[in-house]
């Protein structure tokens, strides 16, 4: 069994601290929802784990399998098992998914080691299978001219591809309409199994109606304030996030 532990981590852009002593554990296997209103570092929270150098860790620790993962590039983090499904992913005109798919499969291979094609379209297929993706879709460029839903079914077929021990989905349901919600929710449910943990970050309430999680947790002022079932997020989609606020200024006046 794989671990992810964040502790005590503070987080600075610029001069302004965004992420405020936040810790947390996930387990393989486990799905844990981030909630939160605007500006509370959920999105920073993702990157930060991921490596965009934008970001500075002023304190605290990321654990990959209780190894720190601050000291690497974010190429090595992803090789080490962690994904980063963006909010807003980028296009890469004139790169066809099938041959972005295949570099990025070898470049976490060994050094020297080769993919052999035949074995790469039989795998690749049948994970397109298995999320019901039409098999010419491999042959168009990544995200050019993709709507929403597309271009979040192509994240969700590089992380079947890539198998991490641990998913990041930042937003994943930011711009969908209730189609491309389900089919988005019903390919990470497909993956969903105890090789894998997810940390599912979203404002709203209906994504968590398609992807049950194990785990919700607020986060408000740069910290996880609050954590629960499922019920918490249908108590925060019914009474907003005013309560939570009031319950932290509260406890540190």
């Amino acid at each position: 069994m794989s671990s992810l532990e964040i502790k005590n981590l503070h987080v600075t852009i610029g001069e302004k601290e965004i992420v405020k002593g936040l810790s947390l554990q996930i387990s393989s296997g486990e799905v844990h929802a981030i909630m939160g209103p605007n500006g509370t570092g959920k999105s920073t929270l993702a990157m930060v784990i991921a490596g965009h150098p934008d970001y500075v860790v002023t304190s605290g620790d990321v654990l990959l399998d209780g190894k720190s993962v601050l000291a690497m590039e974010a190429d090595e983090r992803a090789r080490s098992g962690l994904f980063l499904a963006f909010q807003y992913p980028s296009e890469i005109p004139g790169v066809s998914i099938a041959n972005f798919m295949r570099a990025a499969v070898q470049a976490r291979m060994a050094e020297g080691e080769e993919l052999d094609a035949t074995s790469y379209y039989k795998r690749l297929y049948a994970k397109m299978d298995m999320l019901k993706i039409d098999r010419k879709f491999t042959a168009r460029s990544v995200n050019e001219g993709f709507s929403g839903g597309e271009k979040k079914r192509c994240e969700i077929l590089q992380m079947a591809m890539l198998e991490p021990k641990f998913a990041l989905m930042d937003e994943t349901d930011s711009g969908l309409d209730i189609d491309a919600l389900r089919i988005v929710a019903e390919g990470v449910n497909a993956l969903r199994g105890p090789g894998l943990g997810v940390l599912l970050i979203t404002h709203y309430q209906r994504l968590l109606n398609y992807i049950i999680p194990d785990f919700v947790h607020v986060m408000y002022a740069g910290r996880i304030v609050k954590s629960g079932d499922k019920s918490l997020a249908l108590e925060l989609e019914a009474k907003g996030y005013d309560w939570v606020k009031k319950e932290f200024a509260l406890a540190n006046p």
